[in-house]
């Protein structure tokens, strides 16, 4: 089994890092300017901008 990539407001980080909101699976639903936040291990997720929207982690590594 896999890591959990995806987290509601509320729940724990799992690791430090950079997370980034993201939005519905559909294609046509782009997000402009999405939250972006820095959290540390055990920190709790923020709200997001509305409820369909989720925290990932953020990779910035080319």
């Amino acid at each position: 089994m896999g890591e959990q990539s995806e987290f509601q407001p509320g729940q724990r980080a799992p690791n430090e890092g950079e997370y980034i909101e993201i939005g519905e699976a559909d294609f046509h639903t782009g997000i402009n300017n999405p939250k972006r936040v820095y959290l540390h291990k055990g920190e709790r997720f923020p709200e997001t901008s509305n409820h369909r929207r989720k925290w990932k982690r953020f990779n910035n590594h080319g």
